[in-house]
């Protein structure tokens, strides 16, 4: 899943995106309201840390705009700002959640799964896929209590059907929200057909996959209907 993170302080914008990355995501860094206004119109995120108190925009400002952009992507804000007004007027604008200053790596983790889950209907970190157990926070599958091997790759784009079950998710968008927008994209290439096809051989070695379904010209869908 991709995270635009927003904040001048750039040790801090440092932590979290090593952070982050270690638990799985890709992340952008935008220093400047300025800079993270351009990429919001550009990219599609599926979360964005927003810290209000930026040197060259009001906060609340890109808030709007990056919810007009794209109004998938969850946003929690980042203030060391005492103000409730600020945090409420942030909530109204369609902000998700917001994390006070000082906070724990560990807790901003946590707040992300359980927005995920939230904004998907899944009601535990544990989703059940027929015979599977996808641990959506532990980032592991199993069938009957053995640990499925796969690459990090073929968990993120489980991860990312999973949460948009019964839904086809286009081959453009596994690639935008799986894949580093750094890289250069060949939209029309098959690798991310090769991965799901290594994922579907996997996980058939331990039950069926039926519900993993291609959907001719267009992409995938976890069928659960």
């Amino acid at each position: 899943m991709k995270v635009l993170i927003v904040e001048d302080e750039k040790s801090l914008a440092g932590e979290m995106t090593a952070f982050l990355k270690s638990e799985g995501y890709i992340c952008e860094v935008a220093h400047t309201g300025k800079e993270a206004s351009e990429k919001v119109f550009v990219n599609p995120y599926d979360f964005m840390l927003l810290d209000l108190s930026l040197p060259d925009y009001e906060g609340l400002d890109l808030l709007k705009e990056a919810k007009e952009a794209n109004q998938e992507a969850a946003v929690i804000i980042l203030t060391a700002r005492g103000s409730t007004n600020d945090k409420v007027k942030g909530l109204d604008m369609g902000a998700d959640d917001y994390l006070a200053k000082p906070f724990s790596l560990l807790e901003l983790s946590s707040r992300m799964q359980a927005i995920i889950r939230r904004k998907h209907g899944i009601k535990k970190s544990v989703t059940d896929i027929h015979d599977f157990q996808i641990d959506l926070t532990n980032r592991t599958v199993s069938c009957n209590n053995q640990i499925i091997g796969l690459t990090k790759k073929e968990f993120d784009i489980l991860q990312y059907l999973v949460i948009n079950k019964n839904r086809v998710v286009t081959r453009m968008q596994l690639t935008e929200h799986i894949w580093d927008s750094g890289l250069e994209v060949d939209y029309d290439s098959n690798y991310v057909d090769v991965h799901i096809k290594n994922l579907r051989k996997k996980l058939s070695q331990y039950a069926n996959v039926d519900w993993l379904e291609t959907v001719r010209g267009i992409g995938y869908r976890i069928n659960l209907l």
